[in-house]
C-alpha cells in the first residue's frame, strides 16, 4: 500500500477578528481531526486559504500542526504560489519546518504548457527530497493536469501521489488504470460527495473539506469501503452529501471559495471548534441568516441536538 491513504483532510485555518491565524482555535480543528480518526492532515491547502498567507504565516502554521501533531499523524503541506521558484522556497521551508509530504499546484497566473508544467514539477522535486503530490484543481489554477503528464511525472518518479480536485472523474479513473502496476503511487479524491464512488474505484486516499466539521463521518464511510460494505457506505455518503449542501447557502452573496470554506468555518463555530466563522479579506464570511440554515443541516445531519 501507498505511504500516504485514507482520510486526509485539508485542515481549515481559522482567524481572529483581526484577520490573523487563531492558533488555541487551530489546535482544537487538529485534535478534532486527530480524534475524529483521519490518516493524515493537508495543512496549507485551498481549504486552508494557502494563497492569503505570506511567508512567514506559512513557516507559523506549518510549525503549529507539526508542534500539535507530535509525530501522531503524516503532515502533507501545500507550498502553492504561482511560480516554480517561490514554490521551492516554502518546499525548502516546509521540509524544514517538519512536513513529509509536499503538495503543489501547476503553475497559475503566468500561461504554461503541459511539457513546461511538468518541469515545474520536475525543478520542485529535484530542489526538495521530499515526496511531491501533483495537486489538480484547475478552477483555482486554470489549467488542467492532463492523463499523461500525471502519469509521466509519476512513471519516472518525479510525483509521488495525485489529489484530484478538478471534478474530472473520468480523468482520474484512467490515471489510476494507468499507474495500477505501479503501488507506491497513491491517487486521492478532493471531492466530498464521491467519496463511496472512488473508493470502489480504486482510489488510495479521500481530501475532503468537509471532514473539518465531521471527521468520523468520512473514516465511518472509509472503514465501510475497506470492509466491502458498499451499501453502508453509500448511505453514509448520502448522509454527507446532505450534510455538504452547506457549501451553497451564502451563493451568490459571496463567491464560491467563501460559500465552501466559509459554511465550513460556520459549522465549526456552531460546534464549538473554533471561535469565529472569520474569512481571509476579500472574502466575505457568512452573515446570521446563512449561520442559522447551517444549523438546521447540522440538526438534521445529527452532528447538533
Amino acid at each position: 500500500m501507498p505511504k500516504f491513504k485514507g482520510v486526509i483532510p485539508p485542515v481549515v485555518t481559522p482567524l481572529t477578528e483581526k484577520f490573523e491565524v487563531d492558533y488555541p482555535s487551530f489546535t482544537r480543528v487538529l485534535e478534532n481531526l486527530i480524534d475524529g480518526g483521519v490518516h493524515g492532515l493537508f495543512v496549507l491547502g485551498s481549504t486552508s486559504e494557502v494563497i492569503f498567507h505570506d511567508t512567514a504565516v506559512r513557516v507559523k502554521i506549518i510549525e503549529h500542526a507539526v508542534k500539535v501533531t507530535n509525530g501522531r499523524l503524516p503532515i502533507l503541506v501545500g507550498t502553492i504560489d504561482p511560480t516554480t521558484d517561490r514554490v521551492i522556497g516554502h518546499s525548502r521551508i516546509a521540509k524544514s519546518a517538519g512536513a513529509d509530504a509536499l503538495v503543489v499546484t501547476a503553475p497559475f497566473y503566468t500561461r504554461t504548457s503541459q511539457p513546461e508544467i511538468m518541469d515545474h514539477f520536475r525543478y520542485i522535486r529535484d530542489a526538495v527530497d521530499l515526496p511531491l503530490v501533483a495537486y489538480d484543481i484547475p478552477v483555482c489554477v486554470h489549467v488542467k493536469l492532463q492523463r499523461n503528464t500525471t502519469v509521466t511525472l509519476a512513471r519516472e518518479g518525479t510525483v509521488a501521489g495525485l489529489k484530484d480536485s478538478s471534478a474530472d472523474i473520468e480523468n482520474f479513473r484512467y490515471v489510476m488504470r494507468d499507474m495500477a502496476d505501479q503501488p507506491d503511487f497513491f491517487a486521492m479524491t478532493g471531492s466530498e460527495i464521491v467519496v463511496d464512488n472512488v473508493l470502489k474505484m480504486g482510489a488510495h486516499g479521500v481530501v475532503p473539506g468537509l471532514a473539518n466539521v465531521d471527521p468520523h463521518g468520512y473514516v465511518r464511510l472509509w472503514n465501510l469501503a475497506l470492509a466491502g460494505d458498499w451499501e453502508g457506505a453509500r448511505k453514509e455518503q448520502e448522509r454527507l452529501c446532505q450534510l455538504f449542501e452547506m457549501v451553497w447557502i451564502s451563493l451568490p452573496r459571496t463567491s464560491a471559495g467563501s460559500a465552501g470554506v466559509g459554511a465550513f468555518k460556520t459549522a465549526m463555530r456552531q460546534l464549538g471548534i473554533i471561535d469565529t466563522n472569520i474569512m481571509a479579506r476579500p472574502q466575505r464570511s457568512l452573515n446570521a441568516d446563512e449561520t442559522a440554515r447551517i444549523e438546521a443541516i447540522l440538526l438534521l445531519t445529527g452532528l447538533k441536538r
